[in-house]
Order: C-alpha cells, then sequence, then structure tokens
C-alpha cells in the first residue's frame, strides 16, 4: 500500500514533459502497416463506404498513393486483390500476371522504399468467396495449400518482400516455406496470419475485398471467439512451420491474446485493427459521440502496450500524421 502523503503518484502527472520522459509504451508510423486494395482498370479511386478514407485503386492510382505513404515513413503496405475473373478454384490468385502480380511490380519499381507484403488467400478470387477448394460445401485443407503454396510463389517472382498467409488452412505455412526454399527465395519472410478468429468485425472488409461467403461462414478454419488456448497451440504451430512474424486478428477485442503470445514465444508479433474496429471509431466520430483522433490513438496505444510490434491499420496515414505533429 503506499505511504500517503509521502508516495504521491500525480507528481509524475502534473507536467506534461514529465508525462512524456516516463510513458512506459512508445508508438511510431514505423510500427505501422497499411492496407490496400487493388482493382482493375485505370484512373479507379472508389471510396469503400463503409471505411471512409480507403479505396478501391487501379494500378495507377495505387502506385501514387504508396508514393505518398512512402513519404509519409510508413514502412509497409499489404495488399488485397480484386480480380477481374472469379473461378471454382481462384486461378487469379496464382496467375502471374494477376492483378496483384501486377501491383507488386508496379509499385517496386516506383517505390524503393516501402516494403510490399502479400496477403495471401483464395477469398477474394473464388466465385463461392471460400478461402479454398470445395468439395461441396466443405473447404478441402491439402487441396488448398497446394494453390496458397503457388500463391505464395507467384507473388514472390512478382518482387513481393514478404508474405501473409491468411487462410487458416492447416499447414499452410510449412508448403509455402517449402515451395519458396526450393524456388531461390529461402530471403523472403512469412507473416503467418497465426491466430485469426472468426469474428464479427470483418464485416466492412467484405465490402471492400468483395470476398462475402456465398453460403455458409467461415468456422470450419478461423478460430472460435471463445478460445484463448488454441491461440497458442496454433501460434507454436507457425512458428515451427517456419512462420518469422505471427499476428493476432482481430487487434482490439484480443489484446489478451497479444499479450499471452509476445510473452509465450517473444517472436515479432503483428495485430491487424481491422475494418469493423476501424469503422466503428470513424462512425462514432463522424456523430460527434468521441473525439475520433483521440480514440485512434488511445486504440493503437493499446495494440501496442499488449506487445504488437507492428501494427496493421487503416488508420496509419491519419496516424502517421498525427504523430509527426508531436
Amino acid at each position: 500500500m503506499a505511504n500517503f502523503p509521502t508516495q504521491r503518484y500525480r507528481r509524475l502527472r502534473y507536467n506534461p514533459l514529465v508525462r512524456e520522459m516516463i510513458a512506459e509504451t512508445t508508438l511510431s508510423k514505423k510500427d505501422f502497416i497499411l492496407p490496400l486494395f487493388a482493382v482493375p482498370g485505370k484512373n479507379i479511386k472508389n471510396e469503400i463506404t463503409s471505411m471512409p478514407g480507403n479505396y478501391h485503386l487501379s494500378i495507377d492510382n495505387l502506385v501514387t498513393e504508396c508514393k505518398e505513404i512512402e513519404e509519409l515513413g510508413i514502412p509497409a503496405v499489404i495488399l488485397f486483390g480484386i480480380p477481374s475473373h472469379k473461378d471454382e478454384v481462384g486461378s487469379e490468385a496464382y496467375d502471374d500476371n494477376g492483378i496483384i502480380q501486377q501491383a507488386i511490380r508496379a509499385i517496386k519499381k516506383e517505390c524503393k522504399n516501402l516494403l510490399v507484403i502479400t496477403d495471401v488467400c483464395m477469398c477474394e478470387y473464388t466465385s463461392h468467396g471460400h478461402c479454398g477448394v470445395l468439395n461441396g460445401e466443405e473447404i478441402l485443407n491439402d487441396e488448398t495449400n497446394e494453390l496458397l503454396a503457388k500463391e505464395a510463389l507467384s507473388h514472390a517472382k512478382a518482387g513481393a518482400d514478404m508474405i501473409a498467409p491468411s487462410d487458416m488452412m492447416d499447414g499452410r505455412v510449412a508448403a509455402i516455406r517449402k515451395i519458396l526454399d526450393e524456388n531461390g527465395f529461402y530471403k523472403i519472410p512469412i507473416m503467418s496470419y497465426a491466430a485469426k478468429y472468426a469474428s464479427g468485425y470483418y464485416g466492412p472488409f467484405r465490402e471492400a475485398a468483395d470476398s462475402t461467403p456465398a453460403f455458409g461462414d467461415r468456422r470450419s478454419h478461423q478460430m472460435d471467439i471463445r478460445n484463448g488456448n488454441e491461440a497458442i497451440r496454433e501460434v507454436e504451430s507457425d512458428i515451427i512451420e517456419g512462420a518469422d512474424i505471427v499476428m493476432v486478428k482481430p487487434a482490439g477485442p484480443y489484446l489478451d491474446i497479444v499479450h499471452r503470445v509476445k510473452q509465450q514465444f517473444n517472436m515479432p508479433t503483428a495485430a491487424y485493427q481491422v475494418s469493423g474496429e476501424f469503422a466503428m471509431i470513424k462512425a462514432a466520430g463522424k456523430n460527434g459521440w468521441i473525439d475520433e483522433e483521440r480514440v485512434m490513438m488511445e486504440s493503437l496505444y493499446a495494440i501496442k502496450r499488449a506487445g504488437a510490434d507492428m501494427i496493421l491499420t487503416y488508420f496509419a496515414k491519419e496516424a502517421a500524421k498525427v504523430l509527426d505533429r508531436k
């Protein structure tokens, strides 16, 4: 117990300079990864209605956006693609001239100091909106892994700096690591969506990525929201298979998992502040119910305080500008 009045903890809070000196958690724009959505065509910049300030971008505008991101000092983007054609096996996902493969080449040509990460999954590319190959309504695990590995390899060949599998198939990290190594891409790290929950917070992303399932849901492969110990097993499995960075998704509702993962494995740990987290703050801010900028920064500090080394967030540009003002 504090020996009042000798111990007055408020002494360190009165002066803002002292508060800055003793702050336990630091947040830098170098912590941010900005998700971007690439679409076919030219001169396209269509705002995603449920995610204000985020856009479907044709490759020409995507490159322009990446130049701005690079100038802001944000180190990385993660790319999601909306293809011109969808089929049962998501063939454009692993087409060497697919939307993401074209986007990688265009960005790397113009942006020399920007890390290009690619999301590896099938849901944006399949006509049924599910994350893999189907047998009836069952998602086939091992057959899907073969296609995910092909997709990852095509991204690496196009110039991707990092591969981020988000599908949650068992064994996909090992399959991707194997094919990358066999083809000379042993220097390419894997950032695995290691603990990805079957969350209701993904709603706006469905619009952004045009990936709503035609039937059912994703609970057969994404994690049960009630489970914590299972997340630790999932993360451990991905590390054993060769993941270099492990991710928890979503971030805000699963800060306990972010903390547990960092404490147990001491691995580079990412957390994804997902579309629903972003949209709620934006909506509440627009209605004047909260101070949007203040809550934005508070949410990011919370993720960092929980143990995340990097944060995937749609707030990256806004937060970077706030940090630049300090």
